[in-house]
Order: structure tokens, then sequence, then C-alpha cells
């Protein structure tokens, strides 16, 4: 992130539960940390719990504002140092914590993972946006989007793990902060890059009251990386504007591009004897699962967690890589996403998912892109909308191509499919 955080803004995380190995009888009812039982989203993880808890003042005012408080009349303008915090995981030394995280081959669960980093967003973000004044009302800051991920390399689940970030970049009610996940390697002589994960979130800002959207504190950059980040942010922010415009110049002169698509779909439709053995239908590649949103999963302002519905998401998108290679996936990146509508307490929320597309082009590493799009489904009302829209992309291990395995080319049967591929590639290669 450019510059060190101080000791003071670094959060250790421990377990929430005792270790299988103390003799000693566990309390159900009793907890070594603060009781925060009563707060909403405690469940999620030891890293909500450690950062609501290392910033309870502020929490406690969201939860409860003050009534027909005013609005923040007056906007401060801060540094990104200011908001600068970072989480510690003792993966080395703390056992529960480790096997809170660990996945069947002992390496961290990316899906928790992903909802970590979204809690540490949402805090970074509030501490921008806080003004310390308790006579004005708190803003409400929800995740707008989530830019690329990708990893850079797997990360171990018995070696300490640490999460830091800051505010980058702000624009009248938006606000944009960067995330890197590190992990250092102790066994070479020649450390590498200790960076595993870059990610970027978007948050924008609401008036608690009217649900409008409010101005944030300004940001002042310091330092020469902070100024870069800025620079960065605000291309990144020009660039999808143009994309927008982009994809509009592009609706009347795709029609060819869909025809090559669905020309392979058509015979497995039409003439399924004489269809590639080599290929599938998009529509047989499809997993889907489904919950009733519980008030254990939401944030402090009542919605659901986005970060928990990145966990789900990417634990279908697993599950269909899975069953689609058969072979462990190894993941690779998350695309952007954009957090279309929110989720609330008692929603019925189902998560369908399909391998949208594969890259076969080397045979070493084949891509396999999966969509995971989650709908709000209301049966009272007979009503289903889409909430937000998930792009995954996984791998299979070399020595698992090398054993013979072959990842099948997946074609789409309707225009519909093609569009959805056609729209996933062109954002793949602008």
């Amino acid at each position: 992130m450019g510059s060190k955080s101080s000791p003071s803004s670094t959060i250790p995380v421990v377990s929430t539960f005792s270790s299988p190995f103390d003799s000693s009888p566990i309390d159900a009812s009793s907890s070594t940390r603060k009781p925060l039982s009563l707060w909403p989203g405690m469940y999620n993880s030891p890293v909500t719990n450690a950062l609501w808890e290392a910033r309870s003042s502020i929490f406690e005012r969201l939860i409860d504002p003050p009534k027909d408080a005013p609005p923040q009349s007056e906007l401060l303008t801060k540094t990104p140092s200011q908001s600068r915090t970072s989480i510690l995981y003792n993966f080395s030394t703390d056992y529960v914590l480790r096997e809170q995280y660990r996945d069947p081959w002992n390496e961290v669960r990316i899906g928790k993972l992903l909802e970590d980093l979204d809690a540490l967003a949402g805090t970074i973000s509030v501490k921008h946006c806080c003004n310390d004044d308790s006579t004005t009302r708190p803003l409400i800051l929800v995740t707008a989007s989530v830019d690329k991920m990708v990893l850079k390399k797997p990360i171990r689940v018995d070696t300490d793990l640490k999460i830091a970030g800051a505010v980058i970049w702000v624009g009248r009610s938006s606000i944009e902060l960067q995330l890197e996940v590190t992990q250092s390697t102790e066994e070479t002589s020649h450390p590498s890059d200790p960076i595993a994960l870059t990610a970027n979130f978007t948050f924008v800002a609401r008036d608690s009251k009217t649900g409008k959207s409010a101005p944030v504190n300004r940001l002042l950059p310091e330092t020469e990386q902070e100024k870069m980040l800025w620079e960065e942010s605000e291309e990144r922010n020009k660039s999808r504007k143009r994309k927008i415009e982009h994809k509009r110049d592009l609706a009347n002169g795709e029609v060819d591009r869909l025809e090559a698509l669905l020309a392979e779909g058509r015979v497995f439709c039409d003439m399924p004897a004489l269809a590639n053995r080599d290929s599938i239908l998009m529509r047989d590649t499809h997993l889907e699962n489904s919950l009733i949103c519980q008030p254990q999963q939401r944030n402090i302002h009542g919605r659901i967690f986005g970060g928990f519905l990145m966990n789900r998401a990417f634990e279908l998108a697993f599950s269909t890589a899975y069953a689609f290679a058969g072979a462990m996936p190894c993941f690779l990146e998350v695309d952007h996403v954009d957090f279309l509508k929110p989720v609330d307490v008692g929603d019925f929320l189902r998560f369908k998912s399909c391998v949208l597309y594969t890259e076969l082009h080397n045979p070493e590493q084949p891509l396999i892109n999966i969509e995971v799009v989650a709908h709000v489904t209301r049966p009272e009302l007979r009503s289903s909308e889409i909430s937000n829209t998930f792009h995954f992309t996984f791998t299979v291990r070399p020595d698992a191509m090398k054993n013979g395995l072959k990842i099948r080319n997946v074609v789409p049967a309707t225009e519909e499919e093609a569009r959805r591929v056609l729209e996933r590639m062109d954002a793949e290669n602008s």
C-alpha cells in the first residue's frame, strides 16, 4: 500500500472457540472476548468479530444513531494513512483459527477470505467517512462493486497472513479502497513477492434518513505511491464510462459472432448423435442452491453482507468447476462484481451457476470460466430479480493434465446464452 501501517492499526485475529485439546469444559454462555453476541453478523468469521470489537464505539453509534440528528455539514480532508487498517491472522500459532480457515487441500478457504475482505473494506470506509461528531447522523456505506481480484499464488493455512488496506480515491459520494493480502514464505533463501492477492472495493454513501446519495470526506494523497494510486483509480473510473459507450456501439455489430457461437450448439439440439463428444452444452453444467437469508447474516444496516454473498457464490462456483473438470480446481481470479440490488433478511436467495465457457489454447493451463447469478425470489409476489452476477476463473493442476485429464469445450444453445459469453469475453479482453 505504499507505507507501513502503524502498530495501532493492526488488528490481531484470534479464534472464537477453545482448542479441542483444552481439557477444561467449554461454557457456551461465556466468552473470552468482549461480549458482542447481540450485535448482528457475529457468526460470520473471527475477522468480523475482531474488526467490530476494535471499533466498537463507532459501530454502537451506527446501530443506534441519534433521532432527528442533522447530516454532516462540514466535510473533512483526510489522508490515506488515517484510514489504513490491517488484519493479522496468526495461523502459525493459533490452531483453532487455522482450522476455521482450512480447506481440504491445506490452503485457505477463498470464500471466507472474500468475506473478510469485504468486512475490512467496510470498516476502512467507515473510518474515512466518520467525522467524530456524535451529534450528526452517520452515513450508510454499501458495497457498490469489487474490481477484478487475481490470486498470484496459493495461500497457505499454516503460515501467518496479513490483509492491509486504505482509501485510495474518493468522488462526491463514492469511495475506492485497495486491500493487499500478503503472506511471506520462509522456506526460500530468496524471498518472493509476499503479495498473494490485491482487491479494489468501491463503496457508495447514503444518507441514513433519506436514503439518497451523500457527500463523503475528501482525500489528500501524501506519498508518491498514494498519488499514483489516485491517478490509476481516476483512469479506471473513466475507463468504466468508456466501456459502457463501447458496449452500446457493439450491440448492432455482433450478429456474426453470435451465429458462430451458436453453430455447434444447434448441432447438439438438432442432431445430438452427431455432436462433438469433446464439447458439452452450457445448460448441462448447471448447479444451483438456495437459502433463506437469516438475521445472523446481516450487517449493521440490517442488510445481508456483501462478503457473505461472495462467499456463497465462490463455494458454488468451486463445486461447479469441480463437477465439470473431474479434478480439484485451482482458483485464479474473480472478475469485476457489481452489487445491483440489496439483499434483506428473510429474502429467498437462489444461486445459479454454470460453466460459461472454457479456454483450451494452453494445454497446460486450461481456463474454466464460471458464472454465478444470485436471484432474490419472492414467492408471494411471484417475482425474481437478479441481485448479483459473479464471474470466477479456475484451472486445474498441471499433474492432472499430464495424467490424461481432458477439459471439454462448452457451447451455448440459445441466443441469450451466446450473448452472455460474448459479453464476458469482451470484458476479459478489454
